[in-house]
């Protein structure tokens, strides 16, 4: 592959990923629409979403035998992937929707940390500065207060929201290896690798889903469909694509796209009014992901406007 083509494949990467997150972020509003518990909701997209996406492989023919080594990493992600949903849906319950989305999103640096360790480039930690920027800008738009969430009282809700921020810790840990473990896959078509982790997911899943409440309702099963045609199989096979494409730095960066459209959701379907700080919250990701789609460099940038201002 040339430079040329090279420069293709991350192009297409690059908005691969924009697109797989911008979907994520509305999945929140299909989940609630379709009125099922999360257990089942994430169940049912597993087996759409998987069985859409081998279903497709077949039809285009793109199926490949797995070697020892590929399997291995196969079902590496899927456990990682796995692991990371039960987590991070728990966290949901035992702490707040807020608190376990700003701890997740340290998953970015987990994927950075990760890339060093075994890539050992010392250019990755150049993106670092950017990557906290729109970290920050994840706690601004959330309003997460510490104060507030973690300190509410003495009867066991500090201890309780403690353990909740631990398993999205724990989530985002197992997200980053699961994007490391896919980038191990190349050569492999997107749609093969996540629809084995899917129905991989499926089959764990299945005994923890509750059916007892189901709805027959239009809106539910609706919801349900798009969520496992549209967010699950086209947004995993778009991810997967993303993640053999583009490296993980970038990765990292274009994921804090996926709390931002979240944010946008709330106010364009739940009448949330933002406040000053949320949206300064907002500018500061949108500058991060553009900065690293850039390449800007802190230190070249602070030189520059010394140079401009006539300091040395």
């Amino acid at each position: 592959m040339n430079s040329s083509d090279f420069g293709n494949s991350g192009n297409t990467g690059k908005w691969q990923m924009v697109v797989a997150m911008s979907l994520s972020g509305t999945i929140g509003l299909f989940v609630l629409a379709s009125g099922q518990p999360a257990t089942t909701v994430v169940l049912l997209r597993c087996l759409i979403g998987g069985f859409s996406l081998l279903a497709l492989l077949y039809w285009q023919g793109g199926w490949i035998n797995l070697n020892v080594v590929q399997v291995k990493w196969l079902l590496l992600g899927a456990t990682a992937l796995i692991i990371n949903w039960l987590c991070l849906f728990s966290a949901y319950r035992l702490s707040s929707i807020s608190i376990a989305t700003v701890v997740y999103h340290v998953q970015p640096f987990f994927l950075l940390i990760l890339l060093a360790m075994t890539q050992k480039d010392g250019q990755i930690w150049r993106k670092l500065p950017f990557l906290l920027m729109a970290f920050a800008g994840v706690v601004l738009s959330s309003r997460l207060d510490i104060r507030h969430d973690f300190l509410r009282s003495t009867d066991g809700h500090f201890s309780q929201a403690l353990t909740g921020a631990g398993l999205a810790l724990l989530a985002a840990l197992l997200y980053a290896f699961a994007t490391l473990a896919t980038r191990k896959l190349q050569g492999i078509a997107p749609a093969q690798i996540a629809g084995l982790q899917l129905l991989t997911g499926a089959v764990v899943l299945a005994p923890m889903a509750d059916l007892s409440n189901w709805s027959w309702h239009w809106q539910s099963w609706g919801s349900l469909l798009l969520l496992g045609f549209v967010h699950t199989g086209m947004m995993y096979k778009l991810m997967y694509d993303a993640f053999q494409r583009l490296s993980a730095t970038r990765i990292a960066t274009l994921s804090f796209i996926y709390p931002l459209v979240a944010l946008l959701v709330d106010v364009c379907f739940f009448s949330t009014v933002l406040s000053a700080e949320q949206l300064l919250g907002m500018a500061m990701i949108l500058t991060a992901v553009m900065a690293n789609q850039r390449d800007w460099n802190l230190a070249g940038l602070i030189r520059d406007f010394n140079l401009k201002n006539g300091n040395k």
